[in-house]
Parts: C-alpha cells; sequence; structure tokens
C-alpha cells in the first residue's frame, strides 16, 4: 500500500483483523466474556458533547466544533477516537498531486480540511463484525470472516462561503480526476487509478460520495470510499477504508450509522 492514507488505514484495518482471527483460532471464553463487558461499558459511558448540535449560520470555534463532532455515545458499533494516532496523521503540506485539480479529494483521504477553515477537528471510527466462514484453520480450527471498517472524519467550519466552495471544488475535482492521478501524501506515493462520483449522502444541505481506486501493486486496485455533507457553514468529511475491499476491490457500504450520527449532530 503505498499511499500515507490509505497504507495508515489499511494497516490499522489488518491489525484488528489480525487480533480477531487470532481469537476465533483460540482465545478463550473468559478473554471474549472480558471483550463484550470493556465494549459495553465504552458504549454506555457519556461521551463530551453527546447529543448536543451545531448553531446555524456561523463559523464554529474550535471548541464549539469538538461538541458537536462525532463521540462514543453517538454510535452504538465501534469505536470513536477524539484524536488520530500518530500513524493516522498527515499534515496538510505534505499533500500533493500531479494535478491540484485532484487535491480535494487526498485532503478528505487524509482527514485533512478543505481551504482555509475557520477552525477543524479529526476523528476516527472503526468497527469490526463477524461470520462464520465455510474455510478451516491450518488445524481444522473454525474460521471466521472478518469485515473490518475504518473511518477518518474531519469537520470543519468555515466563514464567508467557504464550505460551499470546498463542495463545489470537490465536485469538480470528482469530474478532472476520474482517470486518475499520481499524489503524494506524507511522504508516500499513491496511485488513484479510478475516481466515480456515486449517490448524494442523505442529511445536509448538500453533499456527494466518491468512489476511489487505488492501486495496490502489479494490476489490482483496491476501493476506498469518500463521503462529504454540508450542513450550513459546517463540512464533514469521511474517508472509508474496508479491510476486504481494500485487498480485492470489491464493493462494500459506508457504515451509515457513523455517517448519519456525524451528520445528526451538525443541526
Amino acid at each position: 500500500m503505498s499511499s500515507t492514507a490509505v497504507r495508515r488505514t489499511a494497516l490499522a484495518a489488518s491489525a484488528a483483523a489480525l487480533a480477531l482471527l487470532v481469537t476465533a483460532c483460540g482465545g478463550s471464553d473468559d478473554e471474549s466474556a472480558a471483550g463484550d463487558d470493556k465494549a459495553k461499558a465504552e458504549q454506555s459511558a457519556p461521551a463530551e458533547g453527546a447529543g448536543e448540535s451545531a448553531p446555524a449560520g456561523k463559523a464554529l470555534t474550535a471548541a464549539e466544533l469538538e461538541k458537536v463532532a462525532l463521540a462514543q455515545a453517538d454510535v452504538k458499533n465501534g469505536e470513536v477516537a477524539t484524536e488520530l494516532s500518530a500513524d493516522d496523521q498527515v499534515a496538510k503540506d505534505q499533500i500533493s498531486a500531479d494535478d491540484k485539480a485532484c487535491l480535494p479529494l487526498v485532503h478528505v483521504q487524509g482527514a485533512v480540511a478543505q481551504g482555509e477553515p475557520a477552525a477543524d477537528v479529526q476523528r476516527s471510527w472503526q468497527g469490526q463484525s463477524e461470520s462464520p466462514s465455510e474455510s478451516k484453520g491450518p488445524d481444522g480450527q473454525d474460521m471466521t470472516d472478518i469485515d473490518v471498517n475504518k473511518i477518518l472524519l474531519n469537520v470543519a467550519s468555515y466563514a464567508d462561503g467557504g464550505a460551499e466552495e470546498a463542495v463545489a471544488g470537490l465536485k469538480a475535482a470528482v469530474e478532472k480526476c476520474a482517470d486518475g492521478f499520481d499524489a503524494t501524501a506524507g511522504g508516500d506515493k499513491m496511485r488513484v487509478t479510478k475516481v466515480s462520483g456515486a449517490d448524494a449522502p442523505k442529511g445536509g444541505d448538500e453533499g456527494l460520495t466518491v468512489n476511489i481506486g487505488v492501486a495496490t501493486g502489479g494490476d489490482s486496485s483496491g476501493l476506498m470510499k469518500l463521503v462529504v455533507v454540508r450542513k450550513g457553514s459546517t463540512l464533514a468529511t469521511f474517508s472509508a477504508v474496508n479491510l476486504s475491499s481494500m485487498m480485492t476491490g470489491a464493493e462494500f457500504e459506508v457504515p451509515a450509522e457513523v455517517v448519519d450520527a456525524q451528520v445528526a449532530k451538525l443541526g
């Protein structure tokens, strides 16, 4: 995986999948029960800012964005991180593309704000599900199909129509960059093989969904999805990866619960 944005997300998802596979192939019932108890406790614990929504018609401050950005209490499944890990972080000045018109797409991939926001905050969400597999492990163990999703989020506020301009730039990028482009993020190179628009997300004042094909070696291509929603002067962007789809290029669904929960908090 060459791109920082792709590599960071895929590696994190791979680590989660490996851990779950180890548990499925021999972890104790006590360990599983302890993990379930922890997950239930995290889901029931109140999160700061949960239930609040964004004031309409003004550029929010960083403190106000923290209150309306996704929190653990907003989702029933998965884990929300209020700070990106070092592996997930990339600075705006570390992002480039051979065609500047395509830069907005790379910014979304890296959870970097579009343009010059008044303020922005980042979040990440990771979830996974498992189901019995027909295949068996090397010693005949029951195996598990792992479905790991990860989303990097950026929630930014803008003054003077900046949010509308950002959406317009992203829509233009989808058209201009349809045949792919080369990009660099954090010193790592990425080849985007294809860009295409999809059905617009529900909620908000406007938005778009984008399918991104990413070269993963040889003739192989993985799939990423970008979701963008504007509500007033606030813009939420989601960069979504599914472990299996990144490996195979197969279609996957962006977890609607995560997008819907964040959009709802924008008012």
